[in-house]
């Protein structure tokens, strides 16, 4: 790619991302698009009573026609810098604040990678011997414009190599002590946010799966009783079984298809009225009397079969009716947190696919319908999750390797003669190689997050929060196979996996050639993934086209509720943390390409910062749990910049720097073992030692006896609630009926 590319890139993507955040920040001023850029303080304002909407902050929007009303402003950005962790962690939990910790993270890391590398690798790099081959070969730089700046430019066997292997070693040192610093900062909010939340029914319950079923009563449930109450006598206090409420289901969807359709006739039946009522002024009664006969009639029509699903439905929640469709599944509440974590945490039964149990989720964050799937039926649908993911993997790498086809446009005109067409307009084949390829890319990937989050979905996790993790950790593996190696590779892909076969040894020496080659394709994905992607993220293109669009049919004259969503974690971990690993990679190879992820980073930051605090709606929360997945992508973007280094000094002939990376790399990984022993487990699970403090904590308060009560009714199964579909609930709510236990 040459400078004219690398600059067109640039400079498309800057001037995209300031002619978006600028329409955003005008945008956001108006009260008719409030419940796009403001739908989470709207919602809870609705929740809330009148004398707490204060505190919620709901936006004072300036109705008077001013000229300040449609100027762009910076005030969003102020506003995001001033808020705290503090208030985060209250208001959204510590899932949501670990975005904006990894945002920090990006930040710190980087700011002194840049200082590092601009102050004594780019002049190292450029007063290198090897840009005097260059100058006799002006093919290389003008197809690869930072090569002068970059490790590519020193000559093999000089000792100038030795300043990136000490610089390798300071930023991976650097690295591993911010790592252990936030792992440690952040365990440390877990346990003070489970003391905070104590009150929580999923710290008194326990979720038993694979129960048996009992002979002599027909039934589950007697079993649970029996089994607890005989060797949990004095923790155990209550149990809920589960039902498969397929059935249920359905006819609620029916009685909820029903019930809009009569809010619709009452709603129009009233507009006639209005009507009626005026035309008689203007004797007009006969047309308008038999259309009001007619919804009257539709009207009544609907509610006599509303209500004989409501009889159906009810007949389902009999006790006899539920008895039959009983699940080998319950929730089991106990009387302390003790009990819960002692039961949870042990093997119950001899044989160990019998009494299997788990800590439960919170009661909002439970996946009902995965609870159906038989336990020894959980492995196939994970292979058959794995297999669907690698298939998809595989498919997508079509696309990245077409889009490498675009970004080396030398070797386009040579594939596709017809492409030399393009050098007859100025410019033209600057934007195409230089912006193309990355935004094209972009947009395949865009994809893959919520198709990874579909296929988690059928791996039959227990709780909305693993389905998200799982997704993100497939979503950041299939980021790192096709956008990271894929593209390292595409160019002559079949010689490189054949040679890797035949030599393993020279792997890192392939990895390295790959790299300093993509530089600067890479530089542009940052600038398109930081500066268009996060503007566009913050704009919302999406919902104002699907706003317009029901502003003019069927929403007409109807009052806008909030498009509120939860905060995709799914999506926005693995992108973050592939740029983190394209960081640390380029980090001692292209240090120029770092001043753009100090920008990448700190765009980010402010932009969910909004985000946070304005739109998205906090669903669940794990208690950090996410954490220690971040910990791990970033680790491997350690390791993979130490091999690059490691294959790149043997490039360049210089094998005493090769040999003195491996005891880095291994260091590394012994870090990492440290973190699963050290940190790990109490991400895993609630320890004995913290269940009692909590208890004791509840024992003083008097609460210990409240909260296992609350908890004993939390986890009411949806096909056990009490019927309310008559009242119409916000569009943003994913519940159908109500959430109190009968």
């Amino acid at each position: 790619m040459n400078p004219e590319s690398l600059i067109a890139s640039a400079a498309i993507n800057i001037g995209l991302a300031i002619v978006i955040l600028s329409l955003f920040s005008i945008l956001k001023k108006q009260p008719s698009y409030a419940p796009i850029y403001y739908p989470r303080r709207l919602s809870q304002s609705q929740s809330s009573q009148p004398s707490q909407r204060h505190r919620h902050n709901i936006p004072d929007f300036d109705e008077a026609f001013t000229v300040r009303r449609f100027l762009p402003s910076l005030s969003w950005i102020r506003r995001a810098y001033r808020v705290s962790e503090d208030e985060i962690l209250e208001t959204s939990g510590l899932d949501a604040l670990i975005i904006i910790r990894l945002f920090k993270f990006g930040i710190k890391f980087f700011l002194v990678c840049s200082l590092v590398g601009l102050a004594v690798l780019v002049p190292v790099n450029y007063c290198g011997q090897g840009h005097l081959i260059a100058h006799q070969s002006h093919l290389a730089v003008s197809h690869h414009s930072l090569d002068l700046f970059s490790i590519s430019n020193i000559s093999p066997g000089s000792n100038r190599l030795w300043v990136h292997c000490s610089c390798l070693w300071f930023i991976s040192l650097y690295g591993v002590y911010l790592l252990y610093k936030e792992y440690n900062e952040i365990l440390s909010k877990r346990i003070q946010q489970l003391r905070n939340i104590r009150h929580q029914p999923d710290q008194f319950t326990v979720l038993v799966r694979e129960i048996p079923f009992c002979n002599d009563h027909r039934s589950r449930g007697c079993c649970v009783d029996k089994f607890f109450s005989k060797h949990h006598p004095y923790a155990y206090h209550s149990y809920q079984i589960l039902y498969d409420g397929k059935e249920f289901q359905e006819l609620l969807g029916q009685a909820k298809s029903i019930e809009r359709k009569i809010e619709d006739l009452s709603k129009r039946s009233m507009g006639k009225k209005q009507n009626e009522n005026m035309g008689k002024k203007h004797n007009e009664t006969p047309l308008l009397s038999n259309h009001s006969h007619q919804d009257a009639a539709k009207l009544a029509s609907h509610e006599e079969k509303l209500e004989e699903l409501h009889h159906k439905i009810h007949q389902l929640q009999s006790e006899n009716m539920l008895k039959e469709k009983e699940l080998p599944v319950a929730f089991v509440t106990f009387k302390s947190r003790l009990g819960a974590a002692l039961v949870s945490q042990s093997q119950q039964h001899a044989d160990p696919l019998l009494w299997i149990t788990d800590m439960a989720p919170e009661p909002r964050d439970v996946s009902w319908r995965n609870l159906v799937i038989p336990y020894r039926v959980l492995p196939l649908c994970r292979l058959g999750v794995i297999v669907a993911a690698s298939l998809l993997t595989i498919f997508f790498a079509i696309p990245v390797t077409a889009v490498q086809g675009i970004a080396k446009f030398e070797k386009l005109k040579k594939w596709f003669p017809p492409a030399m067409a393009l050098q007859l307009i100025p410019g033209l084949s600057s934007i195409i190689t230089g912006y193309l390829p990355s935004a094209v890319l972009k947009g395949f990937i865009y994809i893959v997050p919520f198709a990874m989050l579909g296929m988690a979905k059928l791996a039959g996790c227990i709780s909305k929060s693993k389905e998200e993790i799982k997704a993100s950790n497939m979503v950041f593996y299939f980021l790192v196979g096709n956008v990271f190696f894929w593209s390292l590779l595409s160019g002559s892909l079949l010689d490189e996996i054949g040679q890797s076969f035949t030599h393993p040894k020279d792997i890192p020496g392939h990895l390295a050639t790959a790299v300093s080659a993509q530089a600067d394709f890479f530089v542009t994905y940052i600038l398109t993934d930081g500066l268009s992607g996060f503007s566009l993220e913050i704009l919302q293109p999406g919902l104002l086209c699907w706003d317009a669009i029901k502003s003019c049919t069927y929403g007409r004259g109807k009052e806008k509720t909030p498009y509120l969503y939860s905060l995709p974690y799914y999506r926005i971990i693995p992108s973050v943390s592939l740029s983190v690993l394209i960081g640390m990679v380029y980090a001692v190879v292209t240090p120029l390409l770092l001043p753009f992820l100090i920008g990448y980073f700190c765009l980010g930051y402010v932009v969910y910062i909004n985000q946070i605090e304005d739109v998205y709606e906090t669903v669940y929360d794990t208690c950090g749990q996410y954490w220690p997945y971040i910990h791990h992508y970033i680790l491997i973007a350690l390791v993979l910049m130490q091999i690059t280094m490691i294959g790149l000094f043997g490039l360049k002939s210089k094998p005493a720097a090769s040999i003195s990376t491996i005891p880095l790399l291994l260091l590394t990984l012994m870090f990492n073992e440290y973190c699963k022993i050290h940190f790990l487990p109490t991400f895993r699970l609630l320890s004995i030692q913290n269940a009692k403090e909590f208890d004791e904590l509840d024992v003083k308060c008097n609460q210990m006896e409240f909260n296992h009560e609350s908890a004993s009714i939390a986890y009411c199964p949806p096909c056990l609630r009490p019927l309310n579909v008559m009242e119409s609930e916000p569009s943003y709510s994913p519940s159908i009926v109500s959430t109190s236990s009968i």
